[in-house]
């Protein structure tokens, strides 16, 4: 890992550290401690992700033109003021325009680190480095959550200003280590292009070109019902069916979520030796099962007819088999989209790629919600479908793939040096030597 990637994973890990410090506690903050009720608190929360998807879309133009650097601290220093903002908010309009503030700027930074990532790798070390990213994140926003546990009292809302305010420091951290990556600026990123750079000449075609890649829009249906299936779920309609089918007890959803840490931290390098020489379709039809068994599991924590403990165990054992699938899906998926990008559509494709996951965040709470907490069987029959749907679309992504795209393995190893430029200068060359 070189330098430039350490510094890029550092941030990284450090502002998930700050988002965990505020993530878990956001509901309870704008409905109880500045005393603005349910309904608000749902308000600041959809504000949140609607911020995201308004800006999303227009991100990765920028980042192709502009480069990933500039957007990186744009949204990291907008972040933060969101942040600081949220925790000073005694108000209606104050708490929304700050999670607009806050949820736009954490919005744009995903897609940027993403191209930095890609920009600092190659086919044959993306991996490894977007699996080093997913790990280092969960592990910041485990280790976040656990301290600001300890912190947070809701009879003191300055204990939650303090909680914002470190957050906005992890922004500005992120914001001041980013400044000093020097990025390469490759012509071309060996292998990283996918078939439309035939068509293009190499330098993409806009949103049109995005549209008509036909793998690519396969992998963005795939990822919305990857997103959907899962993350969707977690804290909406999985959480609901398990107080209200299986009986769970609400702090048992706090023991199930940092199960699902733990075996994301603790499997994450064992499961990539597994699967980084294995075709990445094939990866993620095996990820479909897993879900679906972790919904069956689910299914007999509230509808067998075993004791509440074994209910339990097994609504935990659920969190945690869904963090083996991600565990799996975190070396496969993000990099796939930076291998079927066009060199010069790279930040296009990975904004294109964070707003399909936005839109599954949105949907899946909104449809899970009320099914989890109501209709209980159907709710499980309709997500163990949906993941055997993830194996299905998987297995067909595979044929539309190169060898190469499919399993990066294929690449011959190489020892590559990236020569910087100033910006003046045509675009470096990424050039291979022995």
């Amino acid at each position: 890992m070189g330098a430039a990637m350490r510094r890029i994973q550092a941030g990284n890990a450090l502002s998930a550290f700050g988002l965990g410090f505020t993530v878990p506690y956001l509901y309870v903050y704008v409905a109880q401690v500045r005393d603005l009720g349910a309904g608000t608190a749902g308000a600041v929360l959809a504000v949140f992700a609607m911020a995201a998807l308004v800006v999303l879309p227009f991100t990765g133009w920028v980042i192709d033109r502009r480069g990933p650097l500039p957007v990186l601290v744009g949204g990291a220093m907008l972040a933060s003021v969101g942040a600081l903002a949220m925790g000073v908010s005694g108000s209606v309009p104050a708490a929304v325009l700050s999670a607009t503030l806050l949820g736009a700027g954490t919005a744009v930074m995903q897609p940027a680190l993403a191209t930095m990532i890609v920009w600092c790798s190659s086919p044959t070390t993306r991996t490894r480095a977007f699996a080093t990213q997913f790990f280092l994140a969960n592990l910041g926003l485990g280790v976040g959550g656990l301290i600001g546990g300890q912190l947070v009292d809701e009879s003191r809302p300055g204990s939650f200003t303090l909680l914002f305010s470190i957050e906005a420091v992890m922004f500005l951290v992120l914001a001041g280590i980013a400044l000093t990556v020097r990025l390469p600026r490759p012509a071309v990123l060996a292998g990283a292009a996918g078939p439309r750079d035939a068509a293009s000449g190499g330098r993409g075609g806009g949103m049109r070109a995005l549209l008509s890649h036909r793998a690519m829009l396969q992998l963005c249906v795939l990822g919305f019902v990857l997103f959907f299936a899962c993350y969707g779920q977690f804290e909406s309609g999985l959480a609901a069916y398990g107080t209200e089918a299986a009986g769970i007890d609400p702090s048992t959803l706090g023991i199930a979520l940092a199960a699902n840490t733990a075996v994301i931290v603790i499997a994450q390098f064992v499961v990539l030796r597994l699967v980084e020489r294995r075709k990445r379709s094939r990866v993620i039809a095996a990820v479909g099962l897993i879900w679906a068994l972790a919904w069956v599991v689910a299914g007999y924590a509230g509808l067998g007819h075993g004791s509440q403990m074994v209910a339990t165990v097994a609504f935990i054992s659920t969190y945690a088999l869904f963090g083996l699938g991600e565990a799996m899906l975190s070396p496969t998926v993000a990099p796939l989209v930076a291998d079927l990008a066009p060199a010069s559509m790279v930040g296009q494709y990975n904004s294109a790629f964070a707003l399909v996951k936005q839109l599954a965040l949105a949907v899946g709470p909104a449809v899970g919600g009320p099914m989890g907490a109501a209709l209980h069987g159907p709710y499980i029959v309709t997500f163990v479908l949906f993941s055997l749907g993830i194996t299905v679309l998987a297995l067909r992504l595979g044929r539309q793939l190169t060898p190469v795209q499919d399993q990066p393995s294929l690449v011959p190893a190489s020892r590559v040096v990236v020569r910087h430029q100033p910006e003046t200068e045509p675009e470096a060359a990424l050039a291979p030597t022995r």
